[in-house]
């Protein structure tokens, strides 16, 4: 396996203070140093003023794009962190980008979106002839309940840049997450950053399950709160309990977290978490779900090491300098019940991985759970391979 040579300076500036720190972004910006930046992405843990450190950060960086999310925890310097905010910069020198705030995702009116993401990013890559590799990087309101429609919308207008996004999330309390850009916090909004570069960039998925033979049928669901009502025609989390031999009155997080079920798509399964079972008995579920849909019972595989071999598998090429990695709140959680935290924190680090703790995950044009996606980055005239 490769060993990635934590020694090189990574492509990427990075900076991260206390949630208790005074005029934080003043603090992360002395870090960041005088670097001219195109974009400025700030992880902003919710034990802190959300409202205050955007609007600093757009006093203070008046003359970049500066996206801001809430997390479910933070992956800093020294792994899994909490308590933290957390600047990732885009230096202008090596990158070109463009953020698109898009408000109100109850009301996404489909046809002119697509058009205007489809006319920047041409836009963007016209104007950039020297920086041949790109990426998106979506942010979207993680209590929306819209990252399903918006990734399957949006894709198409995208052509040949891969899309990786999270979430924003609101630590365990799932009752208020924000996304902002420019000092402007959207309600129920995401924002799309087209990121384009002199450096080679490769996009990834992944997770530590393997599907078993066990499967069961959604029967009866409400797709639009994510809700299955019923699981081979009977009651959902009761028969969900049955089929993985727990007590139905006993379920909590980690349940979920170490007993997740998959759906086929094409030749891959993706992961359809749970969030928790309603007092009605009913599953309510963190991804698009939807009567017919055939669930398989995964198996964890150990995670540390699992993260370890693919990030190992990432550097077959070349080493990649950062990694900007989403990683669902269910991971952490998983990591934490079954005691590996500390060695996923410090595969986290060893490999220059920056990045938040997250209510979901995007990849292409799916929104997935319990997966962690993201961007390496290499350096130019590298050659990345897929793991």
């Amino acid at each position: 396996m490769t060993t990635h040579d934590t020694s090189q300076t990574g492509l990427l500036h990075k900076a991260q203070v206390r949630a208790s720190t005074t005029a934080p972004v003043a603090e992360l910006k002395a870090q960041l140093g005088d670097t001219p930046l195109s974009l400025l992405i700030l992880f902003v843990t919710p034990q802190t003023d959300f409202h205050a450190v955007v609007e600093e950060a757009e006093r203070l960086y008046p003359d970049t794009d500066t996206v801001a999310c809430t997390t479910a925890g933070e992956i800093g310097m020294a792994g899994y962190e909490e308590g933290l905010i957390i600047a990732v910069g885009f230096p202008k020198s090596d990158f070109a980008t463009k953020s698109l705030p898009i408000n109100d995702l109850d009301r996404f009116h489909a046809k002119p979106e697509i058009y205007r993401i489809a006319r920047e990013r041409v836009a963007l890559e016209r104007a950039n002839p020297d920086m041949k590799s790109g990426f998106v990087f979506l942010i979207i309101d993680g209590l929306s309940l819209q990252e399903d429609t918006l990734t399957a919308l949006i894709s198409p207008a995208l052509r040949n840049m891969p899309l990786f996004g999270a979430s924003a999330g609101d630590g365990a309390d799932f009752q208020a997450t924000f996304v902002a850009i420019n000092g402007k916090i959207l309600l129920k909004g995401a924002v799309l950053n087209l990121v384009q570069s002199v450096h080679e960039t490769k996009v990834f998925s992944l997770d530590h399950f393997l599907p078993t033979e066990t499967r069961m049928v959604v029967t009866d669901a409400d797709p639009e709160r994510r809700i299955v009502k019923s699981i081979n025609a009977e009651p959902a989390g009761r028969e969900y309990a049955r089929i993985i031999g727990k007590d139905p009155n006993q379920m909590d997080p980690f349940t979920f977290a170490s007993h997740p079920v998959v759906v086929r798509i094409g030749s891959d399964h993706h992961v359809r978490a749970i969030h928790q079972v309603n007092e009605a008995g009913e599953l309510v579920f963190f991804s698009a779900i939807d009567e017919g849909m055939v669930l398989t019972v995964a198996e964890p595989q150990n995670m540390a090491e699992h993260l370890r071999q693919k990030f190992g598998a990432l550097t077959a090429g070349a080493a990649f300098t950062d990694i900007l990695g989403c990683d669902c709140i269910l991971r952490r959680i998983e990591a934490e019940q079954s005691q590996v935290s500390r060695e996923v924190s410090d595969v986290l680090s060893q490999f220059n991985v920056t990045g938040f703790s997250t209510y979901g995950e995007q990849i292409g044009p799916l929104h997935v759970n319990q997966t962690m996606t993201g961007v390496a980055i290499y350096r130019k005239n590298t050659d990345p391979t897929c793991p």
